[in-house]
């Protein structure tokens, strides 16, 4: 199973659906809740490309992006593949 991290902050309706998404699909991600800002906000930026808004999912250390990106990617069966590797 792959090693997936996701990036949240508290009562964000979209980190609740990527969240969903993938717990749907049998995976429990390392989350890095930056409600609060602080060293994991920068991290998640420096990481994300300077994307500033979350959700940020990576897999495997690879950038997916936020919750409408994960769910693309899924829509075109691409997420399972990452997710088994």
């Amino acid at each position: 199973m792959a090693n997936v991290e996701i990036y949240t902050k508290a009562f964000c309706p979209y980190c609740t659906r990527a969240m969903r998404l993938l717990t749907a699909k049998g995976v429990t991600p390392q989350e890095h809740d930056i409600t609060m800002g602080g060293p994991r906000r920068q991290e998640m930026i420096q990481r994300a490309d300077g994307r500033t808004t979350v959700p940020q999912v990576f897999i495997d250390g690879r950038h997916i992006g936020g919750s409408d990106d994960l769910a693309a990617l899924d829509a075109r069966g691409g997420l399972d593949p990452l997710l088994a590797a």
